[in-house]
């Protein structure tokens, strides 16, 4: 199976006055993702980040590769994960704390949300808990991040973290965000 678009899309980043830039691709390992966000860090600090999500065809995380650059500083991070939720980073498993995570969440963008929203498949009302191998930025440092899916509506969740956040997010017709409240709004697609 040819690789085949199967949307693209550009989102202004409000918490670091950025766009990102993200494709998602129906590939024959599943579905890929990757986009290219740009932003003004604290300090005024320009940042470029480039990442690229692998899962296989239930929407769970096989491989990622991020690459942020601030100036002259770049740090690369790829990840691999295995059938049990193993990660590991040039081989090395990574923090054991993200054992059994299913999903990556990339800090910068709201692409990731799109995993579990397909995975989970929830009906109108209901919930499901899940930990995601969160990535923050600028550092690339991974942690469990215990997160809350509802579905409130045909194409609003209601997402919720374990560091008191929560926002309603609109998705279109294959989970991608549309408007998330305080985080990211859509300016384009195709």
């Amino acid at each position: 199976m040819a690789d085949d678009l199967q949307r693209a899309i550009v989102w202004k980043n409000l918490p670091i006055n950025g766009t990102d830039h993200c494709v998602l691709w129906r590939s024959a390992e599943g579905w890929l993702l990757k986009g290219t966000v740009v932003g003004v860090l604290e300090n005024q600090r320009p940042m470029l980040a480039r990442y690229e999500v692998c899962c296989d065809e239930n929407w769970l995380t096989r491989r990622v590769q991020v690459e942020r650059t601030i100036g002259k500083d770049t740090k690369i991070l790829e990840l691999s994960v295995g059938n049990v939720g193993l990660w590991r980073s040039l081989g090395k498993e990574v923090p054991p704390e993200v054992r059994g995570c299913l999903d990556v969440d990339l800090a910068v963008t709201p692409a990731t949300n799109t995993f579990p929203i397909r995975r989970l498949d929830l009906d109108i009302g209901k919930s499901e808990s899940v930990t995601a191998a969160w990535i923050k930025f600028p550092d690339l440092e991974i942690q469990p991040l215990s997160q809350r899916y509802t579905r409130i509506a045909k194409n609003i969740y209601r997402y919720e973290s374990d560091t008191g956040f929560s926002a309603e997010i609109v998705v279109d017709d294959l989970g991608l965000v549309i408007t998330y409240p305080g985080g990211w709004e859509r300016i384009a697609t195709l």
